[in-house]
């Protein structure tokens, strides 16, 4: 007798983000989900596999890797597998916070996208949202996901329009080192500034040619890098610079140089005791 795979695997929680109500990955090889409602939006990509499924009674089909599904709330859904293999989904589920009302019939006419950036937004955001959570960042990747769902809602783009971005990304870059250590969220920075949240995060990208949150993030691995050399442990860099814990702090750090911070910190050591010429092999 052999042991059969799952037919199910389901892992759900509530991060501290607002606006995300839940988080929701699954894996089915077969199931059908009876018609029901949310009173959320439902926003799913598929990392494999084939969905069929039905908004409002008007049947509609997902494949493969590269489609985005959005469902408005209150609007009656159903769902099932259609290959042996099933599918496997990520959902976010978004509070009319993020996606006005007003827009569930923009959504009932057109809830498949195959859009690779908004795919890959989507994606990123899950990355954010999954492990050490930093709350600004998973904000940043919130607003460009709302962002990017509003072009195919044909919504008009939300900003202040008379202000000027470059003046706007000055600020909110000047706060955000400022705030290197103690950190902050969207949502503060936009109060702070006088500015919608959509607005601050675009103003930046096209000053400066990323997204606050990676700004945030390249200039805490800096400052981690100092304190390292500097002989502090991991774990306290990580406090002083404002990271989660030493696990977040490994793997942003991982990410940037493809080394940890205690590896990296030895590497810088055994340097001061041992080094050679560029190019020198040791005999």
């Amino acid at each position: 007798m052999t042991d059969e795979p799952p037919r199910t695997r389901v892992s759900a929680w509530r991060p501290s983000v607002a606006g995300i109500t839940e988080v929701f990955h699954a894996r089915f090889t077969d199931h059908a989900y009876p018609v029901h409602t949310h009173d959320t939006w439902s926003l799913m990509i598929l990392d494999d596999g084939t969905v069929d499924f039905a908004v409002d009674r008007r049947r509609h089909g997902a494949a493969g890797a590269g489609a985005v599904v959005l469902l408005p709330p209150g609007v009656p859904h159903d769902g099932r597998t259609v290959q042996p293999s099933g599918f496997r989904k990520r959902v976010l589920y978004l509070d009319t916070g993020v996606l006005p009302a007003r827009w569930i019939g923009a959504a009932v006419d057109d809830p498949v996208h195959a859009d690779r950036v908004l795919r890959r937004r989507v994606h990123q955001l899950h990355g954010a949202l999954t492990g050490p959570q930093d709350a600004f960042e998973a904000e940043c990747r919130l607003t460009l996901v709302r962002e990017r769902l509003l072009r195919h809602l044909r919504a008009p783009r939300t900003g202040a329009p008379d202000r000027e971005p470059s003046r706007t990304a000055s600020a909110l870059r000047d706060l955000l080192d400022e705030r290197l250590s103690d950190g902050l969220t969207l949502h503060e920075a936009a109060g702070l500034l006088h500015a919608h949240p959509t607005h601050l995060v675009r103003c930046f990208q096209q000053t400066y040619g990323l997204p606050p949150h990676a700004y945030l993030t390249g200039r805490r691995i800096d400052r981690a890098r100092r304190l390292l050399l500097a002989g502090q442990r991991p774990a306290d860099v990580a406090a002083a610079v404002g990271f989660y814990d030493q696990a977040h702090l490994n793997r942003h750090f991982t990410r940037h140089l493809d080394v940890t911070p205690a590896r990296y910190a030895r590497y810088r050591r055994s340097a001061h005791v041992q080094t050679r010429p560029v190019g020198e092999v040791p005999q």
